[in-house]
């Protein structure tokens, strides 16, 4: 079992997401679980392209600060939604004998459906904790909207396991905390 966040980024981490507060408090929720159960954190970092916010080298390329990485957890990079795309992420998994990925982060309708829908394809199996990824407004949906179409509709009995946060907790606890 390996934790994933996913752009936690300065750039996108901020009040404008939906329900702001409570992604992060879940987040680092389970950053703090992962690691007192011993199970790894890994870090994804989005890369847009020399001139672009999120840019390898601007302060708001790096992870959001009150979610930052700890001692040696290891941070991958993407220039596409998947984190699984020639990243080395997928082999690095792989090469553990990973088979379960809680998926949390940033963006609900962007990465994180690549990451949940590419992860699933992959072999995975992909839990989603409630409240632990987040998004903006869009011509299309409010954020609101998309958080519960992805979380709710799409992704839920389809591509991945949407549950509670105890209930997530719970599973962490039995994965790591109580072998």
């Amino acid at each position: 079992m390996v934790l994933l966040i996913i752009d936690a980024q300065k750039a996108i981490t901020n009040e404008s997401l939906y329900r702001f507060e409570t992604f992060v408090n879940n987040v680092r929720q389970l950053i703090d679980t992962a690691r007192k159960c011993g199970i790894e954190v890994i870090f994804i970092r989005h890369d847009d392209g020399l001139g672009e916010p999120l840019s390898k080298g601007n302060e708001g390329f790096e992870i959001y600060d009150g979610l930052k990485p700890s001692g040696g957890e290891k941070i991958f990079d993407k220039t596409v939604n998947s984190p699984f795309r020639d990243t080395g992420l997928l082999e690095y998994l792989r090469d553990k004998s990973e088979n379960t990925l809680i998926i949390a982060g940033l963006q609900t309708d962007y990465c994180i459906d690549a990451a949940v829908k590419c992860g699933f394809e992959h072999g995975f199996r992909i839990i989603v904790p409630e409240y632990s990824n987040s998004t903006f407004d869009n011509e299309f949906m409010t954020a609101e909207q998309s958080y519960k179409y992805y979380n709710e509709f799409m992704w839920n009995g389809r591509y991945a396991e949407c549950i509670s946060m105890a209930e997530t907790i719970r599973i962490m606890d039995r994965k790591g905390c109580n072998k």
